[in-house]
């Protein structure tokens, strides 16, 4: 099978061989097992999935939130004349329908679907007709109320198991922890375990907290030094990308800003002119990153402090994709933690703001009570919270809360170009310009122009019909909207503003509720996801790649060498093996007691004295241990709790 998968690489993709790891996956996949596949951020996920999709007959579907990935993914393997298509909040009914058809009567390879699809009556009519060889979950992760971004929908795809029986499973995600790993294969019904996990370290990538009150300065200190290659800012505040670009252009450093709150087609612009080369520096929220396989980004900075260390991991994981060394820095300043547990507690308002918020957005839409199943709205949230005097923080955080239930999902604005597909037969096509001799000109330039506007959606650009036929754009939309209504066509018009589907009818929230797995799981499990930044930013005497290595299950105790901490420790004339036996000494006894400066020797047996005292010097500077006006050693106030919790 090796043989078959590798020249399916090939072909399609250009690639003579697979990075490690994905062949065992992707041979997994091609012999039944259900899989769980860990790999990095720009690991190569995608593979693993579409090679053995290639070489086994029937259609992949693709399960996946980001409805901006799962575009871009489609019109890649389109790109390489591989047939894929993908279902997602928003489309015409029209669309739906004949991504549906093209899989059932395999005309499709990989269909991708977002996972509030699954349950819905098309879903489960249309794949009990198609012939599906792999089911792929991509970001799995969300399938566990563990993860770091649990989605309840995904939830629903381990009883789609039940119609493709014989059907393997593989799982993708980039970060998982060991609770993780076990709650995805559990929730997803595997046959047995089976899980492909390579390392999380990241050898050319170092990472360093420094605790600074002039970030500014500090960026642009980092900026200025990096000799080549791009860069990243990480903000946790839109407004705040557009203030940051706009300080680095004007200290000569080219930056542009990015989130999901700038249009479509400005987006992507931005987007290319860093991928390009002509932009040095983008500063953007998490919006940014997913599916960008940029490799030369040297340096990503933390502007705020993110709000889990899984989110941290994958977007400084941005960087160093060729292998080359890189940095990242998280830049704090004393009311960043504090600020980080505020914004936890705005994460998850009260349940009557919630249920007040959802029934406003009802009566926005005009949906009444048991209406609006499966309808999609243009939606936008600036105006909508002025308008009912909500705080824009509150509508967006309880519209995620209700999103994570599963009554709605949410779109952000994304460029959509116009669509045709002729409907008639090919009879009532000559019959119809007969009757319709207007129409004529029109009709003839679609044939011409347009090769499989008879069996597919075809992308137009109405600016073109008003060249090419000599009228204005309003009267190419008439047409175009008259030939609709005589049942001739499907006209899709371009739309670039946010949406809102309404994925079940409208509640009456006199019973309506939050499940626990929504809101008071996941807001103590978010707790704890905070604290866990919390203590990496404080823990300043073990490697930074060292403690992000154990958070996820991997216990290596190797310094990376390059952090903030070890170029401290490097400083030290004193190896690992020494700093390592002289502190824990000194620890063990100060767990017990108060200690003088002048007894350490004693107690680090086997050492010489210089050593001992180097080593209590660094371990006060770096706030491990504590000295008083008389020389005595206490553990740190942060120590001493720590050792109190294990």
């Amino acid at each position: 099978m090796s043989e078959l998968t590798r020249s399916v690489l090939l072909k399609y993709w250009g690639y003579p061989s697979f990075r490690p790891m994905q062949e065992d996956i992707v041979d997994c996949a091609i012999s039944g097992r259900d899989t769980l596949a860990l790999l990095p951020t720009g690991g190569g996920k995608s593979i693993c999935f579409q090679v053995p999709a290639m070489a086994m007959d029937g259609v992949c579907i693709v399960v996946t939130p980001l409805i901006s990935l799962m575009k871009d993914q489609v019109q890649h393997l389109k790109n390489i004349n591989i047939p894929a298509a993908a279902i997602f909040s928003g489309m015409h009914p029209s669309e739906v329908e004949l991504a549906y058809n093209q899989a059932v009567f395999g005309r499709l390879k990989f269909l991708y679907v977002s996972p509030e699809r699954l349950m819905t009556d098309a879903f489960i009519e249309a794949i009990q007709k198609m012939r599906v060889c792999l089911l792929a979950i991509d970001e799995s992760h969300c399938i566990s109320q563990w993860g770091y971004d649990f989605r309840p929908p995904y939830l629903k795809i381990a009883e789609v198991r039940q119609y493709i029986p014989k059907t393997p499973v593989l799982a993708l995600t980039a970060t998982a922890t060991p609770k993780v790993v076990e709650d995805i294969q559990y929730r997803l019904n595997f046959k047995e375990k089976n899980v492909f996990q390579t390392s999380y370290e990241r050898k050319n990538v170092t990472y360093n907290v420094m605790r600074i009150a002039d970030k500014y300065g500090m960026m642009y200190r980092l900026f200025m030094r990096m000799e080549s290659g791009s860069g990243i800012v990480y903000v946790r505040s839109r407004k705040r990308t557009k203030i940051i670009a706009d300080w680095l252009q004007s200290v000569g450093i080219s930056a542009t800003f990015y989130h999901a709150g700038i249009d479509a087609k400005t987006r992507d612009e931005r987007q290319k002119q860093w991928m390009d080369g002509k932009i040095k520096v983008i500063v953007a929220t998490n919006a940014f990153g997913m599916g960008i396989d940029k490799p030369n980004v040297r340096l990503v900075v933390h502007m705020d402090l993110p709000d889990s260390l899984e989110a941290y991991f994958q977007e400084a994981g941005r960087a160093g994709r060729d292998l080359k060394p890189s940095e990242a820095f998280l830049l704090v300043a004393d009311t960043d933690i504090q600020q980080l547990k505020d914004n936890l507690q705005t994460s998850y308002p009260e349940l009557k703001r919630i249920k007040a918020i959802y029934d406003a957005l009802c009566n926005h839409l005009q949906i009444p009570v048991g209406a609006g199943a499966g309808r999609s709205y243009d939606f936008d949230m600036t105006d909508f919270a002025n308008r009912y005097n909500f705080s824009l923080l509150e509508v967006f955080n309880s519209l995620k809360l209700i999103e994570r239930e599963g009554l709605i999902a949410t779109t952000e604005a994304m460029n959509t170009p116009s669509q045709l597909m002729i409907t008639a037969s090919r009879e009532d096509l000559y019959r119809f310009q007969m009757e319709y001799p207007a129409f004529d000109p029109t009709i003839k330039f679609m044939l011409r122009n347009f090769p499989g506007i008879l069996s597919d959606f075809v992308r137009i650009r109405e600016e073109q019909f008003s060249v090419k036929l000599g009228i204005t754009v309003d009267k190419v939309c008439d047409i175009l909207k008259k030939l609709e209504r005589y049942n001739f066509l499907t006209y899709i018009q371009r739309n670039d503003k946010p949406q809102i589907q309404f994925v079940t009818e409208r509640q009456d929230t006199n019973h309506f509720s939050l499940s626990d797995e929504v809101y008071k799981n996941r807001k103590e499990d978010a707790s704890r996801r905070v604290q866990a930044v919390i203590d990496f930013v404080n823990n300043d005497k073990e490697c930074r790649s060292v403690q992000l290595l154990r958070y996820f299950g991997e216990k290596i105790k190797t310094r990376c060498g390059k952090c903030d901490v070890c170029n401290i420790r490097n400083q030290m004339k004193i190896n690992d093996a020494e700093y390592e036996s002289i502190s824990n000494a000194i620890l063990d006894e100060l767990r017990k007691r108060v200690i003088p400066v002048f007894e350490t020797p004693s107690l680090a047996k086997g050492h010489l004295e210089e050593k001992v005292l180097e080593t209590v010097r660094w371990m006060i500077d770096n706030g491990v241990i504590e000295q008083d006006e008389n020389g005595n050693l206490t553990l740190a106030s942060r120590q001493s709790k720590m050792f109190r919790e294990q």
